[in-house]
């Protein structure tokens, strides 16, 4: 049992920690609402809140990349934790002569650096008409987030109780049956953390999206923003691109606060033991 006086340490180091995590958002969100061409070398509250710079930032064309990252993001999320989930369940609890082998050649999705592997995907890309499409980010995004999801998924079936299993089993219930009305309602909360996950990363992806896509209609907001922050407008007028940089953050955001109860169980799932 701690004692109150480290129990209050506790909370202070917590406080720190959530203070400067918080400050560079807050930093950011006050210099949006400043005046445009506002040049500030510290934190300071603006004597007129500027909401005119979100709407200039959004027809600067962040809502068509926002719209493709969107859709982008949600398919890679949805599709690959689908195909993650399938994976480790075989992994998990099936063994066939070469699972061990499969399952490490798995993970060298997890270490391979894609960034060696990007041109000869988009020659290969390109020799199937797929560059310039979302297909072009939708299935190499695929690809590499099955290797992470296999491997996060597996360590949960690995730790579902043998016994769940086999009552399953003896109940005729066949291996189909036994993922979706067994595993499946337990697995929630890990494939939620996954999703979230997915999503994330696949939002923020930008060197792929950069190599595969030059029709401007389909760029994905990340790059829009590197492309407007490397303008002279961006450059100059400081507000506006903070305003352009939340735009691009708040979907993820929005993403992270609708499953935060999901996601944080998730992450503490099997953390305690009884």
């Amino acid at each position: 049992m701690t004692s109150p006086t480290e129990r209050r340490l506790a909370y202070l180091v917590v406080t720190l920690f959530a203070a400067a995590s918080v400050y560079p958002l807050i930093s950011i969100v006050q210099l949006s609402l400043q005046p445009q061409g506002t040049t500030l070398s510290s934190f300071s509250l603006p004597d007129e809140l500027a909401f005119g710079n979100f709407r200039d930032a959004w027809n600067e064309g962040f809502g068509p990349a926002l719209r493709s990252s969107f859709l982008i993001a949600a398919v890679v999320a949805v599709v690959s934790a689908f195909f993650s989930m399938l994976a480790a369940y075989a992994f998990a609890l099936f063994r066939w002569r070469g699972s061990t082998i499969l399952f490490l050649f798995l993970l060298v999705g997890l270490v391979a650096p894609y960034e060696g592997m990007v041109i000869p995907l988009y020659y290969d890309l390109k020799a199937f008409g797929l560059t310039n499409t979302y297909w072009a980010l939708i299935l190499p995004q695929i690809a590499l987030s099955v290797s992470f999801g296999t491997f996060w998924l597996r360590s949960f079936f690995t730790s579902v109780p043998s016994a769940l299993v086999d009552a399953a089993k003896v109940d005729g219930a066949n291996s189909w049956t036994t993922l979706w009305r067994v595993l499946f309602p337990q697995a929630k909360p890990a494939l939620t953390v996954l999703l979230v996950l997915l999503f994330i990363f696949t939002w923020n992806e930008f060197l792929l999206a950069l190599v595969m896509i030059q029709d401007v209609s389909i760029r994905t907001a990340p790059v829009v923003l590197a492309d407007f922050t490397g303008s002279q407008r961006g450059i100059t007028n400081l507000p506006l691109t903070a305003a352009a940089a939340l735009i691009v953050a708040a979907p993820v955001l929005a993403v992270y606060v609708a499953l935060q109860r999901s996601f944080i169980s998730g992450l503490l799932a099997g953390a305690v033991k009884e």
